[in-house]
C-alpha cells in the first residue's frame, strides 16, 4: 500500500485536436498503452457523494485497486497492488478484500465496504510523455457505446502546472473545456 497526492489538469478534446497533439508531440499508434479501469461505489453512490472514487486498474499485466480522496490540493490516492485472481475476484463478487482502503472506507468515510459493488470498466489507449517537470497524458477512452479524448498533466506544483497546461492549451489552439474525470463520465453516460 502507497498513498500519494495527485495534481492534475485535464481538458476534453475533440478527435481532430488529439490527433493534433499526437503529431505536436511526434507520438505513434505503437506509443499507448491499453489499460482498463474497473469501477466501484455503493448503490446510493457512498463514495461520489463524498468526492470519492474506488477502481481497479489493469494496465500492463499489473492490477492496483486505488481509493481518490479529496485533498487541500488535488486528490490523495491510496493504492494497493493486487494479483491478476485478487482482482478478478473482486469484480466478480463484489467484495473489497480488508485492508488498507477497506479500513479508509468503513473508518474515514463512514461506508460498509460491504455496500460497495461494480459498475463496469473503461478501456482507455494512453500515452505519457515528460513536459515542462510534468507528466502529460494522452488518453482515448471507450465505455458504454462511447468514446472520448483527453488530455491531463500531472505535476507536483498546482500553480506552476496550472501555468504551463494553460499555455500548452493555446499554443494548441484548444479551448479550455469544463473537464469532469472519468468516473463521473462514466457514470453520466451510465445514468442518464
Amino acid at each position: 500500500m502507497h498513498q500519494e497526492i495527485e495534481i492534475e489538469f485535464k481538458n476534453l478534446l475533440t478527435k481532430t485536436e488529439f490527433d493534433k497533439l499526437c503529431d505536436s508531440f511526434s507520438l505513434k499508434e505503437s506509443d499507448f498503452i491499453l489499460q482498463e479501469n474497473h469501477y466501484f461505489d455503493s448503490e446510493n453512490f457512498s463514495l461520489k457523494n463524498k468526492g470519492c472514487a474506488l477502481r481497479i486498474r489493469k494496465k500492463k499485466n499489473s492490477y492496483e485497486m486505488t481509493l481518490k480522496q479529496p485533498a487541500e490540493e488535488g486528490l490523495l490516492e491510496t493504492n494497493e497492488t493486487l494479483s491478476e485472481d485478487e482482482a478478478k475476484a473482486i469484480i466478480a463478487s463484489n467484495r473489497i478484500p480488508e485492508g488498507q482502503i477497506a479500513k479508509i472506507i468503513r473508518e474515514e468515510l463512514e461506508v460498509e465496504p460491504e455496500s460497495v459493488i461494480y459498475f463496469g470498466s473503461l478501456r482507455t489507449h494512453r500515452a505519457e510523455t515528460e513536459y515542462e517537470g510534468g507528466l502529460l497524458v494522452i488518453d482515448h477512452s471507450m465505455y458504454l457505446n462511447k468514446e472520448d479524448y483527453e488530455l491531463e498533466y500531472e505535476v507536483s506544483d498546482f500553480s506552476a502546472g496550472q501555468k504551463i497546461f494553460l499555455e500548452l492549451l493555446k499554443t494548441l489552439n484548444i479551448p479550455v473545456r469544463q473537464t469532469d474525470n472519468k468516473i463521473k463520465r462514466f457514470y453520466t453516460a451510465k445514468y442518464k
